[in-house]
């Protein structure tokens, strides 16, 4: 098992000092999440040759592995221009993956277009959203994930809050129909209730697609009443989760954890917070050894 750290609230530091800090949390894996200087979100990769060694280097210098990468690119947007842009930069990020030796990426299903753009939805038979987002992301991984394939790159999708796919199902049908064993199932945590209501039976309906976790706190948004988030004006669309410390929200570790050991998981576990960038060392050095404890009761 590998318990890694999305640098996320780290990402000002240079990628040298970066791994020194991931270090120094107790960390010996990196999940690397967008930023500017190597994979922003939405445009074409800026990691090149010079820095792709460079961050070698310094992975190798501070004892570390790079467990992920996690690219975020319009490959739902159902405007073939944007979809077509996002496939091709997913070809250069498999690249780089491949070049940094590393073999696991992530990612999420995707919110379809660039917001500027939005969708045409029509209410005489056409397609909805989510349908058009469907289709094109479905078009995108008939080209992907043959390279992934060829590459030996495993890529683990997550459901995300607001995606057009947001639950665990159809999510875990999706990509049982793909059968590919390259493409597998990531649970993260603070989208648990987005998911659906039973965490220990939705991780057992998950068993072994689950190849990477994402470790975070959350609040229920659907208890009380649905009031657990008051939103002005009322009933205005919106949607809210968190990524906290462990134990700042509602999610039950002792079940997240109990389950997930009898699925047999052996994957990557990623301390995923994004909320506290004025303490994000504390929260590092915390997230790193309260998952090792939970680790080491129920797996060990």
């Amino acid at each position: 098992m590998k318990i890694a750290l999305d640098p996320y609230m780290h990402r000002h530091l240079s990628l040298p000092e970066l791994c020194r800090k991931t270090a120094e949390m107790g960390f010996e894996y990196l999940e690397m999440s967008p930023r500017d200087d190597f994979l922003p979100w939405w445009v074409h990769p800026r990691a090149h040759k010079e820095r792709i060694g460079e961050f070698n280097k310094a992975l190798r210098d501070h004892g570390l592995q790079l467990a992920s990468i996690l690219p975020m690119y319009r490959w739902a947007s159902p405007h073939e221009d944007e979809r077509r842009t996002a496939v091709e930069h997913w070809k250069q990020a498999i690249q780089i993956a491949v070049d940094m030796g590393c073999t696991t990426m992530n990612s999420e299903f995707g919110r379809g277009p660039s917001p500027d753009r939005g969708h045409t939805v029509s209410c005489c038979g056409g397609m909805h959203s989510h349908e058009s987002s469907e289709a094109a992301w479905w078009r995108s991984m008939e080209e992907l994930v043959p390279i992934l394939e060829h590459e030996g790159v495993t890529l683990n999708v997550e459901p995300h809050p607001e995606d057009w796919c947001e639950t665990l199902n159809p999510a875990l049908d999706i990509i049982k129909t793909i059968g590919s064993d390259n493409v597998k199932f990531l649970y993260c945590a603070p989208h648990t209730y987005y998911f659906g209501d039973d965490m220990a039976k939705m991780i057992a309906e998950a068993g072994s697609m689950i190849a990477h976790v994402h470790i975070a706190d959350t609040y229920n948004h659907k208890a009380s009443s649905g009031l657990r988030y008051i939103v002005n004006p009322p009933g205005a669309k919106v949607t809210v989760h968190q990524h906290m410390d462990m134990h700042q929200g509602e999610i039950d570790w002792d079940v997240f954890f109990g389950a997930l050991a009898k699925t047999g998981f052996d994957g990557i576990v990623t301390a995923c917070v994004f909320g506290w960038e004025e303490r994000a060392d504390e929260s590092g050095k915390f997230m790193r050894q309260e998952i090792q404890k939970y680790v080491d009761k129920y797996f060990r």
